[in-house]
């Protein structure tokens, strides 16, 4: 019997230990280890996180104003073309009379309102700074405690002989056992994982945390671009809407002018071509009053899609923009206003910023980083027979080679930062050429809108004089008519001039991101 207890102890002792293989790690530790007492399976490497080549927004839509030359003559006092080009989300909204009722009347300050709360372009980057924020959470969680817990219990029976043990006892009559159980386990357990130095972990986070800021700054800057799109259509709207009224007026003109003509031609002192021509000019103020309307009914729809209101509202603009001189700001000023001020730059500097940090995480990865992980708990047959245990272990992972995945990042990462680097660059050359741009469209739509003024003072004082020729029999309708439509185009260049003297006002706001403050000053409302 004590020659048994010989052969067969260090058979047992043997079977108290296992070898446990991972990957890339090689321990042997008791079989109690096995059970639960090991500590946790090393963690990964900390790998740089990649950053996308461009750092610009990607296709979130634009808005610019722009008031481009008229090529050709014309006999028109205006020589630019005013419009605000409003493209993707900056078009659409998300629908705001449920939660914003709307009265059917709609002023510059409350359709700015609806378009800061409910314009797509706004609400697509408040998205995206969550967005920016989660990613940033995510990047700190590897720099923080994780704490994990786990119950298990488990039902075990082992066949000896299918795993190949074979146990030979040379006693006669007893033959070793080769089923073993069943037999209970159960295991209650709590864990904690820290990381101690990870240089490549606390460049992810400042990458990230940079990244952040930048998606702030730019939903800043489509604040800046919701009021200049929403400004501009309001403004659009306005203008046609003065087309309309002046296009109303010809009309009635036009059609006394028909009707003393055709009064002229029954009493036989007019002939029948002069009440051909003013019948021709009446259909033709006609038509133009048709086409206003229409045209100012398309451009409340797409003022409607930008204020989250209903495409088929039917409602009333209740203000009107007329001239105002521009605020007193000298170009140095405003340079040094757009540099300071500007939310599109600063996302630039932040976005050059993280990138510098990638390219620091991406480095860090050849440095050593140190971890400690442990657990906590019983294990036993039962919850009564359980018994405490624990395991603790310090972790210092060196990375001696990982295939190039170093070296490969490292290149992403200065690829990044050269493209921003690039990128900044040009911004800030774009900065001074939109202010300077906008000092350009705002001296030319001034000295515009003066000629236009006079000029209509001029066509309203001929336009006197010819009739007063007409009805005195002097002279026939044609140069009544010829006079009518230089006083019709007159008008029109007073509403295009106004309307183009706005939208240089805006541009010169925008591009010292100024519209969401302080546009009051720059249109002088009310």
């Amino acid at each position: 019997m004590n020659d048994r207890k010989t052969r067969i102890g260090p058979v047992l002792r043997i079977g108290r230990t296992v070898a446990i293989f991972g990957l890339g790690t090689f321990v042997i530790a008791p079989l109690g280890f096995a059970q639960g007492l090991a500590p946790q399976n090393q963690s990964q490497h900390t790998q740089a996180d990649p950053l996308p080549l461009s750092g610009r927004v990607g296709q979130n839509g634009s808005v610019i104003a722009v008031e481009a030359p008229i090529a050709g003559t014309t006999n028109s006092v205006n020589t630019i073309n005013p419009t605000v080009e409003v493209q993707g989300a900056y078009t659409g909204s998300t629908r705001s009379t449920a939660r914003l009722p709307f009265s059917g009347k709609l002023s510059l300050r409350e359709a700015i309102e609806r378009g800061l709360n409910y314009n797509l372009g706004a609400v697509g980057q408040s998205n995206a700074v969550r967005q920016a924020q989660g990613q940033s959470q995510v990047a700190r969680s590897a720099l923080l405690p994780n704490v994990s817990g786990y119950l298990a219990e488990s039902l075990q029976q082992a066949n000896l002989a299918a795993e190949g043990l074979r146990i030979h006892v040379p006693i006669p009559g007893f033959t070793f056992p080769t089923i073993v159980g069943p037999f209970n386990n159960i295991d209650l357990r709590g864990s904690l994982s820290q990381s101690i130095v990870d240089l490549t972990a606390w460049n992810n986070l400042r990458s990230s945390h940079e990244v952040y800021l930048a998606t702030q700054s730019s939903a800043r800057d489509a604040r800046e671009l919701v009021v200049l799109a929403v400004c501009g259509a309001y403004l659009q709207v306005i203008a046609t809407r003065e087309r309309v009224k002046s296009a109303h007026a010809q009309l009635e003109t036009a059609t006394a002018l028909y009707q003393q003509t055709l009064q002229k031609r029954n009493v036989g002192v007019a002939p029948q071509i002069d009440v051909g021509r003013s019948e021709v000019e009446e259909l033709t103020q006609q038509q133009r009053v048709i086409s206003l309307e229409n045209e100012v009914a398309k451009q409340k729809i797409s003022l409607a899609r930008m204020t989250g209101l209903p495409p088929s509202a039917d409602y009333d603009l209740t203000d009107d923009v007329p001239f105002s001189a521009a605020p007193v700001l000298s170009l140095d000023d405003a340079l040094s206003q757009a540099f300071a001020r500007r939310a599109d730059l600063k996302a630039a500097q932040a976005q050059t910023r993280a990138a510098e940090h990638a390219l620091a995480a991406a480095r860090d990865e050849r440095l050593p980083s140190l971890s400690v992980n442990g657990n906590y708990g019983a294990i036993g047959t039962n919850p009564s027979q359980a018994r405490a245990t624990f395991a603790a272990a310090a972790t210092l992972n060196i990375a001696l080679w990982q295939g190039g995945r170093t070296e490969g990042d490292i290149k992403q990462a200065q690829a990044s930062l050269a493209q921003r680097r690039a990128e900044l660059e040009d911004l800030r050359g774009q900065v001074e050429s939109d202010v300077r741009n906008a000092y350009l469209d705002l001296r030319a739509a001034s000295s515009q809108v003066k000629v236009a003024q006079r000029n209509l003072q001029v066509t309203r004082e001929t336009l006197d004089l010819t009739r007063q020729r007409f009805d005195a029999g002097v002279t026939d309708n044609v140069e009544v008519v010829q006079a009518q439509e230089s006083l019709t185009s007159a008008e029109l260049d007073v509403i295009n001039s106004i309307f183009a003297h706005n939208v240089a006002k805006l541009s010169l706001a925008r591009s010292i991101a100024s519209a969401a403050d302080n546009l009051q000053q720059f249109l002088s409302l009310q």
